[in-house]
């Protein structure tokens, strides 16, 4: 199944709805980072979390960039996500497995740990804004609704999963998150939270053929509105210009040292793991560049 977002509004038109399933996106990620089922479970949700962030509030050529920032042994995890739905993401540590918690489960709280959780957004303005809460649970979830609650203000509750099979590649992943407009009452949230607190698990859901549309009518109700289907995509947009220009941001003396030492530069993207090689002449092409800016 090809993986989508979908958006949908309930009858009264109180209610916001964005659902996913997003198989694939996290499936070329554990492939990329060769990540082990902690790590596939924390960027999984990440990856999740941030389209459904980027579906709910970006437009145009916008972005954002999730980081949460845990002390436990993954280390920290960055998601970037565009309007368009594509998004990419690379965790620090890779390849951590953890003992599954009493139920089975990944423990992913524990692969997290303390710290802080971050949205960096770009909207075309001078300065990005960021916004940072602390990790409050490490289930991440919960962390996206958190934040959204107290740092924007909005009513939100979050559903991430992320099934991994027993050889560390991906069964399944998807989400939801749901936010109350305005004109929500608190018996109209409670019913719908009663909705989803008596729902399956996620990934069992998704892993018997649940599509974004069926979670979207079991949390909203059978006579909710669909209002957008759009794909959603792993993507990552690195290129050698956008890392000549990270090159630039060097301080002159690491540049000559690149040049009368290393005689070269290789730098690996952490997202994709595409290598960008540039010679002695590149370099000094860089650092004049960077001269002629300075004066």
């Amino acid at each position: 199944m090809t993986d989508y977002l979908v958006k949908a509004i309930d009858k009264t038109k109180n209610l916001r709805l964005l659902t996913i399933t997003a198989k694939g996106v996290v499936s070329e990620a554990q492939k990329l980072q060769d990540t082990w089922s902690a790590s596939s479970a924390v960027l999984g949700r990440t990856l999740v979390g941030g389209l459904l962030l980027a579906g709910a509030q970006l437009t145009d050529k916008e972005e954002l960039t999730v980081r949460l920032l845990g002390n436990g042994p993954v280390g920290p995890t960055v998601v970037t996500a565009k309007a368009d739905l594509t998004v990419k993401g690379y965790i620090k540590n890779p390849h951590i497995a953890l003992p599954p918690k009493k139920n089975g489960h990944i423990d992913v709280k524990k692969a997290v740990g303390q710290g802080w959780f971050e949205v960096t957004k770009d909207l075309g303005l001078k300065e990005p804004y960021t916004g940072q809460v602390p990790i409050v649970s490490g289930e991440i979830a919960e962390d996206f609704a958190y934040y959204l609650t107290k740092s924007e203000q909005i009513p939100s509750a979050v559903g991430l999963s992320v099934f991994v099979n027993p050889n560390n590649s991906i069964g399944e992943a998807g989400g939801f998150m749901l936010q109350a407009l305005p004109g929500a009452s608190d018996e109209l949230i409670n019913k719908t939270i009663k909705r989803i607190n008596a729902l399956p698990a996620l990934s069992t859901s998704f892993l018997d053929g649940m599509t974004p549309e069926d979670l979207a009518r079991k949390i909203l109700g059978t006579d909710c509105k669909i209002l957008e289907k759009q794909d959603v995509a792993y993507k990552c947009d690195c290129s050698k210009e956008k890392y000549a220009k990270i090159l630039e941001t060097l301080d002159t003396k690491q540049l000559k040292d690149m040049i009368n030492e290393d005689h070269g530069a290789e730098l690996t993207c952490a997202f994709c793991g595409n290598k960008y090689s540039f010679n002695e002449d590149e370099l000094k092409d860089i650092l004049a560049k960077k001269k002629a800016e300075k004066d």
